[in-house]
């Protein structure tokens, strides 16, 4: 309202303890709090008054024709919300027409085979999810109790490759060595295959 800072306020604080004096000062502000809460009362008696006056001279009817004019688009859409709510209580409060005694009956019959069906339904798909889960926590222990077996399946892979080996093109052939004691023992080699042989 004033826009009074913590600077000013200190400074009427201190302007005020001067003037007035310590003693009385107390009772200083005890006086101008109960002048502004006569205050703030009177404004509050003020604008209920006028707000009543206001009501009762039909005021809020011109503000809601104001408002219907500026925006008609929305004065419509309040009316059709208005005659669906109004609708839909209706046929709400009106409930389901009866049937007749021997067609309730047949109803009658027709929803309760039905909550039998779903219902045994239910437990069989209940009873599938648990035989589905047991087949699967065997396996896990038993994959978990292969694991070690599952090492030399892995040495089996290299073979796997060298039958796929002969799509490759043939190596070239090794080198023949070349220190004489080498030429020696591969000759020998192949005598004694021969001889064998």
């Amino acid at each position: 309202m004033f826009d009074l800072g913590w600077t000013e306020l200190m400074v009427i604080g201190v302007v005020a303890l001067i003037v007035v004096g310590p003693k009385d000062l107390p009772g200083m502000f005890r006086t101008v709090g109960q002048f502004v809460g006569k205050a703030k009362g009177m404004a509050r008696d003020f604008s209920r008054a006028m707000n009543d006056a206001a009501d009762e001279a039909g005021v809020s009817d011109v503000q809601k024709t104001i408002k219907a004019a500026t925006r008609p688009l929305n004065t419509a859409m309040d009316e059709v919300k208005k005659s669906t709510d109004s609708f839909t209580k209706q046929t709400m409060e009106s409930g389901k027409p009866k049937l007749d005694p021997a067609r309730q009956e047949k109803a009658d019959k027709i929803a309760q085979k039905s909550a039998e069906v779903a219902t045994a339904r239910k437990a069989e798909e209940a009873k599938a999810a648990e035989a589905a889960a047991k087949p699967a926590t065997k396996t896990a222990k038993t994959a978990a109790a292969k694991k070690p077996a599952a090492k030399p399946a892995a040495a089996k892979k290299p073979a796997a490759k060298a039958a796929k080996a002969p799509t490759k093109p043939a190596a070239k052939p090794a080198k023949k060595p070349t220190s004489t004691a080498a030429t020696k023992a591969a000759s020998k080699t192949t005598a004694e295959a021969k001889d064998k042989a």
